[in-house]
């Protein structure tokens, strides 16, 4: 049982912060003071301080009232305000790196790319370049008055919580103390796998605002995902979170064995799904090139021209390879129980066919059918997902806990204190509670603070 520790107001406050804040970017429309209360069971005048709170950080903004019926007056609809803060992602992958800044509101705010051959590179020039791109994106952001609150930084390989990449063996990198790094010190960057990362994209109201396109998997769903690049990496999702495991490397479904006496992978197992279905493996199977060449943009290009064309050899091992994804997913899919897989990565260029395939072919495969439907799809976010990702999870930083930056100001801590003694005011003396609520709610709608004798 894990150790409970005691909370005082101002956790208790964060904490209704960040509900009330989750609750806004998962709803599929903007959502009242009085819908935000009932949806969160927090009682009206507490959503009311908490929404003063959001409003005057620059987070969230009041829209246009509503009259929803004839009689009582028009509901005031609360709606995330874009341009405030943003989360930045980070990425090194096979195929190159790159740097991307995304708004509370899912507003893409930056983004740059360099496409590059990455096996066998150095680290430590990789990172200086990473640096010295990312510098830009901040200046920018920093401009335009919106400021970066979190980062996060996918890379394709096992990261440890203690900020190790203890493997990337499509990179050939192995035991990288990712601390060394200025960037990562600089963004104090939460780093993780890719496909985790990637899973995250796919995920509506994760730590954005509700994109309509993101229409798969809902908020809280439970799925596969899988991501194919030279290797194959995954995640499995459950109740809207990815399942990290006990070291960090859960749903690597690229190394599940489909074939006892299958090829050697790079992992040194044989038979692993990624030594039939990874991009390296299909290359090679249809003799288009070899070793370093099978891992080049141009000869996965080739592949995927002589597929469209009809050529018979690829099509043969784009079959098999089909096979080897059917035997894995219904594994994994019987192992953990879900009913949804994104097929994510090289995949997504063979298009909803495929996954129509894939499909069909798993419903006698999986336990429970045909009580339990398996459904495959090609996921909504399908260019760079894990550089969408890894901004999320810097964005879901802010949304768990950065309330405490409140307090820096004197006008912040005049706010909280009263905010607190509310709280206190509900829980003790319910008599002085509107007096401290009607004081607190005006400090927060006055732009003076600093100014004034009250702030």
């Amino acid at each position: 049982m894990a150790n409970l520790r005691r909370i005082n107001q101002e956790d208790l406050r964060n904490h209704n912060l960040s509900v009330t804040l989750d609750t806004l970017l998962r709803a599929q429309k903007p959502m009242s003071r009085a819908d935000l209360a009932k949806e969160t069971g927090l009682t009206k005048a507490t959503l009311s301080l908490l929404a003063s709170m959001l409003i005057e950080s620059g987070v969230v903004q009041e829209g246009e009232p509503v009259v929803s019926t004839t009689y009582g007056r028009p509901s005031t609809p609360l709606e995330i305000r874009g341009g405030s803060i943003a989360g930045i992602g980070l990425q090194i992958n096979t195929d190159g790196y790159g740097c991307l800044a995304l708004d509370l509101n899912g507003d893409t705010l930056g983004r740059e790319w360099v496409s590059e051959d990455m096996t066998g590179t150095d680290p430590y020039e990789i990172f200086a370049k990473l640096d010295a791109m990312t510098f830009p994106l901040e200046s920018r952001l920093k401009r335009r008055g919106c400021k970066v609150v979190g980062a996060g930084f996918a890379l394709p390989g096992i990261v440890t919580d203690d900020m190790w990449l203890l493997v990337a063996r499509n990179l050939g990198w192995e035991n990288v103390n990712l601390t060394r790094f200025n960037v990562v010190r600089r963004l104090d960057v939460v780093a993780g796998n890719e496909a985790k990362m990637a899973a995250i994209a796919q995920i509506p109201g994760y730590a954005t605002e509700r994109a309509p396109f993101l229409n798969v998997v809902d908020r809280t769903d439970s799925f596969i995902y899988l991501s194919t690049d030279i290797g194959i990496g995954g995640a499995v999702v459950r109740d809207g979170e990815v399942v990290m495991g006990s070291h960090g490397f859960a749903g690597e479904i690229g190394h599940l064995s489909v074939a006892m006496d299958g090829p050697l992978c790079s992992c040194g197992r044989h038979g692993c799904l990624e030594a039939f279905a990874g991009r390296r493996a299909l290359v090679e199977a249809a003799g288009i090139a070899e070793d370093g060449d099978a891992t080049s943009s141009e000869a996965i290009d080739m592949f995927l021209q002589r597929w469209r064309a009809g050529d018979s050899d690829v099509a043969k091992v784009v079959d098999q390879a089909a096979d080897a994804l059917v035997s894995a997913i219904a594994s994994a899919v019987n192992l953990v129980d879900v009913d949804t897989v994104l097929l994510g990565g090289l995949w997504t260029h063979f298009g909803d066919e495929l996954a129509t395939v894939l499909e069909g072919r798993l419903r006698s495969e999986i336990l429970g059918y045909p009580n339990v439907k398996i459904r495959v799809f090609v996921p909504p976010v399908a260019l760079h997902p894990s550089l969408y990702g890894a901004a999320e999870m810097g964005l879901r930083r802010f949304i768990e806990n950065r309330w405490g930056t409140w307090g820096r100001s004197s006008a912040g801590r005049c706010c909280l204190l009263l905010a607190g003694a509310w709280y206190g005011c509900m829980a003790r003396v319910p008599a002085l509670a509107g007096s401290c609520y009607t004081l607190a709610s005006w400090l927060f709608t006055q732009r003076t603070w600093g100014r004034s004798s009250v702030g």
